[in-house]
């Protein structure tokens, strides 16, 4: 169930963010990515530090609880990932809120996601559509979406 009311969300640019922010930023996507779903993979993927990446986050309590990324692809398309949300965080719909500010910040340009397969439905909630077949990442299967311009 979402919270009516909305949580304050930071956005920064890497070289916005103070040494402890990123840290607690990553420790919080390892913890969900790599040790949560039991994938070890190399989580740290250099994309984090590109100019036009924003980092969007909530905090409760003085640590990152929810956190997502936008990207921008080289054919100018905006990438949305890293959707997380700490186990003791979720069922209050911070990540509705993330995805809701991100989207403010894509505007009107076209952007896509590969989805986690079972979240295909909730992503769809925010316009995306299912632009491919499913594949697996991380032996977890997943789903390439799509969310077309204006």
């Amino acid at each position: 169930m979402e919270d009516l009311t909305p949580p304050e969300i930071t956005v920064a640019r890497f070289d916005e963010l103070d040494a402890r922010t990123a840290y607690r930023l990553w420790q919080l996507r390892e913890c969900v990515f790599v040790v949560e779903q039991d994938c070890p993979y190399a989580e740290l993927d250099g994309r984090d530090l590109e100019p036009s990446a924003r980092h969007l986050w909530v905090e409760q309590d003085g640590r990152p609880v929810a956190y997502l990324r936008v990207l921008e692809d080289s054919d100018g398309e905006a990438r949305v990932g890293r959707v997380v949300t700490a186990a003791d965080a979720r069922g209050h719909g911070l990540g509705a809120h993330l995805v809701r500010r991100a989207l403010d910040l894509v505007g009107d340009r076209p952007s896509h996601l590969h989805a986690q397969a079972h979240l295909a439905h909730w992503y769809a909630g925010f316009g995306y559509v299912v632009s491919g077949p499913e594949f697996l990442e991380d032996d977890i299967p997943h789903v390439p979406m799509r969310r077309p311009s204006g």
